[in-house]
């Protein structure tokens, strides 16, 4: 999010690339989150169907009602699992849609201000133009370093 008000037109060139790379982060996280969320009725589909087949087994009761179905299903450890992944993954991708918006919104309307404030000559500019394409390369040599050091640091479960 950090922007190098020295180097406005490397940030430009940077903002659509990192606005589409967390929009991409975000649907990923939004489809894992809906294939979890079929994924916990197809398990409370088989539970309830293994209820019908077996009720005096799961409910010690020849005709459960709904509630007795439920009951079970609810409290059955696949279930509480597959719960438990879907508030997880509900976390991650509201996490995600925050970072997507902070890019893509945000950032953007920040780096426009700055363009504006430096249009009004705000800001010292420097007198030598600069290569921007090297400027870009040099800033994703040092991201791709950056993130080769925090994954290592990452924690895993």
């Amino acid at each position: 999010m950090r922007i190098d008000e020295t180097a406005l037109d490397v940030e430009w060139a940077d903002q659509a690339t990192l606005a589409m790379k967390w929009g991409r982060h975000w649907a990923d996280a939004k489809k894992e989150l809906t294939l979890a969320e079929e994924e916990i009725k197809i398990i409370r589909s088989e539970l309830i169907a293994h209820v019908n087949e077996d009720p005096q087994e799961c409910c010690n009761k020849e005709k459960p009602n709904a509630a007795d179905i439920e009951a079970y299903y609810r409290n059955h450890r696949r279930h509480k699992r597959a719960k438990t992944k879907i508030v997880e993954l509900q976390y991650a991708l509201n996490i995600a849609e925050v970072a997507k918006n902070e890019f893509s919104f945000t950032r953007k309307a920040a780096l426009e201000n700055l363009v504006n404030l430096h249009a009004q000559q705000y800001f010292a500019g420097p007198k030598i133009p600069r290569n921007l394409h090297q400027e870009v390369q040099k800033k994703r040599t040092q991201e791709k370093a950056d993130n080769a050091v925090s994954g290592k640091m990452r924690r895993r479960k």
